[in-house]
Order: C-alpha cells, then sequence, then structure tokens
C-alpha cells in the first residue's frame, strides 16, 4: 500500500512529532559532517510552511547514559543556522516541562529534543516511554530513513498511539529509489559490493543474484570469495567460516547467469599499519595483505559499469580513508558517476565517499541508510515502515 505522507495529511497547525535521523559525525562537539541535516531539510520546510508546530527527535551514538559528548546540542545549533532561524533545544527528551514547551511553540516554530538514546526506553520499546513520546505531539512523521530497520521505541512501538501517521519527504524518496531496484530494473543491471565482511551481505547477495546480470565485488570480503575458489590471499582478512558459503554464493550466481567479478590485481602492504609504500600485485604472497583493489581490476570493473542502466553500490573497494588505499574506491566511484543509466548509491561507506570525492551530485540517488537500504533489497519488512503501515489500515 501507499504510505500517508505529509502531502496527503491534514497537519496544518498541528504539533508534529517528527522522527529524523540527525546520527552524525561529531568530533570535539563540532559535526565533521552535516549531510543527514541537510536531508531532512524539505520536510522540515515544508511541514513548517504548514504552520505546522514541530518536535524533532533522533538518536546520536550509542551512548550509555546521558553521556555529553553525545548531546544533540550542536546539531539543534546547525539545524538553526541551516534554517536561518531558532531551534529550541530541550535538554531533556519526555516529562511535563518538555510537554508544555511543545504547547508554547509558536505555528512554524521548531524544537529539538535531546537524544532519545539516552533514555533506556528507546532501544527496549518500551509502552511508558512510547505514551510519553506520544503526549509531545498531535501527529507523527518519520523521515529516519536510516534508522527504520531498527524496532526501536521512537521508530515502531510509539507509532500506534497516534491517529495521524505518514512519512516525510525523504522516506518517501528514499523508498521510490530503492523500490524501482526491486521492481523493473531497466537491464544490464549491475550491483557493486565491497566492504570487510561477507557475513554482513550474504542476504543482500542472495536477492541481488535474482535480479542482477553482472555482481562486481570488493573490499575484504573479496579475499573471502578468492580463497574460497583456492586462490592466494596472503594474510588478508578472511572470514575462515564463510568459505563453503562463499563458495556456495557463487555457484547460484552461476546458475542463475549472473557474472561475478572478483578482483584480479591488489595493492597490498605488509602489515595495515606499515609506513610501507603499497605495491601492486597480481597475486597476494606470504604476510602481505591486500588493502585496496588494483588499476586493472578498477579499469576492467569500470568497463562493466559503463555498460549498466541500472547500478547498486554498497561498501567501499578498499581503506578508502587512508589516501594511499583509497584508489580503487576512487575510481569505482568516479565511473559509477560517469555512468549514463540510473545509479544508486546504498549509504553508509559509500555514501561517505562520493561526499569525500565531490561526486555525490553526478548520482540518481545516494541513500542515507546503509543498513537500512540493504534490508530493503533483501526483501525485509523495515520496523518503521510496518509500523506506519498498520497504524495506517487500523
Amino acid at each position: 500500500m501507499k504510505l500517508p505522507t505529509i502531502d496527503t495529511l491534514d497537519l496544518d497547525q498541528r504539533r508534529v512529532f517528527l522522527r529524523v535521523d540527525f546520527n552524525v559525525p561529531l568530533e570535539n562537539g563540532h559535526i565533521t559532517d552535516d549531510t543527514r541535516i541537510r536531508a531532512a531539510l524539505p520536510t522540515i520546510q515544508a511541514l513548517r510552511a504548514k504552520g505546522c508546530k514541530l518536535i524533532v527527535a533522533s538518536h546520536l551514538g550509542r551512548p550509555k547514559g546521558a553521556d555529553p559528548e553525545l548531546s544533540l546540542e550542536p546539531v539543534a545549533a546547525r539545524l538553526a543556522e541551516l534554517l536561518n532561524g531558532e531551534v529550541i533545544f530541550a535538554h531533556d527528551i519526555v516529562g511535563d516541562d518538555v510537554e508544555l514547551l511543545t504547547k508554547e511553540l509558536t505555528p512554524g516554530g521548531v524544537m529539538m529534543l535531546e537524544n532519545l538514546r539516552y533514555h533506556p526506553g528507546e532501544k527496549t520499546g518500551d509502552e511508558t516511554f512510547a505514551a510519553q513520546l506520544a503526549r509531545l505531539g498531535d501527529a507523527y512523521i518519520n523521515d529516519a530513513f536510516g534508522a527504520m530497520h531498527r524496532a526501536e521505541t521512537s521508530i515502531s512501538a510509539v507509532v500506534g498511539l497516534f491517529e495521524n501517521v505518514g512519512i516525510g519527504l525523504l522516506v518517501q524518496k528514499e523508498l521510490e529509489a530503492l523500490t524501482r531496484l526491486l521492481t523493473g530494473a531497466t537491464r544490464p543491471y549491475v550491483a557493486i559490493l565491497g566492504g570487510a565482511k561477507v557475513s554482513d551481505k550474504i542476504a543482500v547477495i542472495e536477492s541481488l543474484a535474482h535480479r542482477v546480470d553482472h555482481l562486481l565485488i570488493g573490499g575484504a570480503m573479496a579475499y573471502t570469495f578468492l580463497k574460497a575458489q583456492g586462490v592466494p590471499v596472503g594474510a588478508s582478512r578472511v572470514e575462515a567460516d564463510k568459505l563453503v558459503l562463499a563458495q556456495r554464493l557463487l555457484e547460484r550466481c552461476a546458475e542463475r547467469g549472473v557474472q561475478v567479478h572478483l578482483p584480479t590485481d591488489h595493492v597490498v602492504n605488509s602489515a595495515f599499519d606499515s609506513d610501507a609504500p603499497p605495491r601492486v600485485v597480481e597475486a597476494i604472497l606470504g604476510t602481505d595483505v591486500g588493502l585496496d583493489i588494483g588499476p586493472a581490476t578498477v579499469a576492467r570493473y569500470a568497463e562493466v559499469i559503463a555498460s549498466a542502466k541500472t547500478l547498486f553500490w554498497n561498501g567501499p573497494m578498499g581503506v578508502f580513508e587512508r589516501e594511499a588505499y583509497a584508489a580503487g574506491t576512487r575510481g569505482v566511484a568516479e565511473a559509477c558517476a560517469a555512468c549514463p543509466g540510473y545509479t544508486v548509491v546504498g549509504g553508509g561507506d559509500s555514501a561517505a565517499a562520493v561526499e569525500k570525492f565531490h561526486l555525490a551530485d553526478k548520482f540518481s540517488h545516494v541513500s542515507t541508510g546503509g543498513g537500512a537500504s540493504l534490508e530493503f533489497l533483501e526483501g525485509k519488512d523495515l520496523p518503521g515502515i510496518k509500523a506506519i503501515r498498520l497504524r495506517s489500515r487500523a
């Protein structure tokens, strides 16, 4: 079913509890990347234009109690700068004082709650906490796609306590983009998967094997696949307990006509933290560690990418945070950015990479949710989506 949106609900002049994903990186109290805040601005501005009184709620990090280093106060300050207006910061999450603040908001006013995870009930689906949150608004809008796969109180348990519930513009855009990858994708369809662990990508590989024509693999997970085929990988990171599974995944892809591409050259060093210059090799031997795909692999992958009419990328090709091992991820990012087809980056480190390389605006869609986008493509019913769907049917 189509989920209610801010355009289909009667929200004028109402207090709207707006769940966002402002889980941004902080260093010494300063935001180093405000992408997730900017991504929510269209929804915030659209609701303000309706005269809504906004109660903005998010988690930040994994605090153990009220960790002052994970306060949302600097996030509220940055939101105020982006809105060029006041954002009231509630130094608590629930309670009579917070509820009073919500009632004193004027139309178009914005307040932000403190870090939801300061409250022990957020992670547990606590009904009492849900009821306290529900008293803060007259309607509920979820625009936190990056948290939609988590069954937390503010994502799922609270939804049934509101009469009017729906999704924001960001979630709407995410679902439209990712649904296009699941149904009716134009072929050739190319998927690129990287990152450290095969175990993190098992379900999405299974799902994509029914849909894609080419699967390009990079990152440390490639060494598990290579070793499963008897290719030497030196001292590279390998999930020894996933070797049989990796071979089975390759066999299933072959049975379904999916061409799987693995690295044929590598950027290596004697250790991850070695100061020695990296080397490019075709075979990883001895104690060498693979830390990036090599230039020949980048060129080969770029040729496949150029042929794509639909493309999905999740996971870096190497340790791109270090310049010595960033060329593989950069080369793949540039090839994807130049691809004329429909191109989607599945959040997480891939999204961070295209931001780092200043290529984000070259893609059809860059997801704000790595885990959520993968679970959606696996065919899972995300808790946040399910809660809104069920409440809308009630």
